[in-house]
């Protein structure tokens, strides 16, 4: 099997400069959507090291936009544990206290999961509200049968999983539901809502983050190896949209394929 096409490869010096170039590139997106015919941004976000990123970079590089322009973007979570909002656990509630506190997106805009319905009928409620917003004219995904979403920020993990997939897991097959139920994560708390990979290979942009040395070796068969079962976050190749990999000189410390090197200073 040939390797993945790997797409476009940037590294930055600190997870620190990587975290400004990404804040940037989010508010660019959202101001190329804003300005064209459907005068909308729809955004979807993950969890992890992401959620303090992008908190002490987005607020300002999103300001200049001003609150008219961030009052038509529209939010969304590529995955989510189910747990109450106010656990330590859940991304929502974690992007609800460090980001979006600071960032005047309207409540109905932010879609969220219900955390009080059992694992199966959130994944259903969470895909449902997907569909409605696709299906009205007024808002983000309007036309599309399968969310488009016009930027997924994603994370990797040392295993290869991305969002809620995991390696070798059945959901990797799943090619029907826009959003899956999870309740064996091999990664605590066991039971999730996931984005499938239709959705996220109908995204306009994906951008993977990753930082750190522990990344490096994981990221390597990603990015390189030719493997009969590729990892999870192999197989995220965006149909007609543009894949990016932002990463960290520890993460890319083992990548022999080409890479552009970036510095802010």
């Amino acid at each position: 099997m040939a390797a993945p096409a790997p797409g476009l490869i940037s590294v930055f010096s600190s997870p620190q400069e990587l975290g400004a170039s990404l804040a940037q590139l989010v508010a660019q997106r959202a101001a190329c959507c804003l300005a064209g015919a459907r005068a909308r941004f729809a955004l979807g976000l993950s969890g992890g090291s992401l959620v303090s990123m992008l908190a002490r970079e987005l607020p300002a590089a999103a300001a200049p936009a001003g609150p008219a322009s961030l009052a038509r973007w529209t939010v969304g979570f590529c995955d989510e544990r189910l747990v109450p909002f106010e656990h330590a656990e859940s991304t929502y509630g974690l992007y609800r206290t460090h980001l979006l506190s600071r960032l005047p997106i309207p409540d109905s805009q932010v879609i969220t999961i219900n955390p009080q319905l059992p694992v199966e009928e959130a994944a259903e409620d969470y895909a449902k509200k997907l569909r409605q917003d696709c299906l009205c004219p007024s808002q983000a995904f309007q036309g599309d049968s399968i969310p488009v979403f016009d930027l997924l920020i994603l994370g990797v993990g040392p295993d290869g999983h991305t969002c809620s997939l995991f390696p070798d897991h059945p959901l990797l097959q799943e090619r029907e539901k826009i959003v899956a139920p999870i309740s064996d994560s091999p990664k605590p708390p066991p039971e999730r809502v996931t984005l499938t990979l239709p959705v996220l290979n109908a995204a306009r942009t994906v951008i993977f983050v990753a930082t750190g040395e522990g990344k490096a070796a994981v990221l390597k068969r990603i990015l390189e190896a030719k493997e009969e079962n590729p990892l999870p976050a192999a197989l995220v190749q965006p149909h007609t949209g543009k894949l990016c990999w932002f990463l960290d000189e520890a993460a890319a410390r083992l990548l022999t394929v080409p890479f552009e090197k970036h510095s802010t200073l």
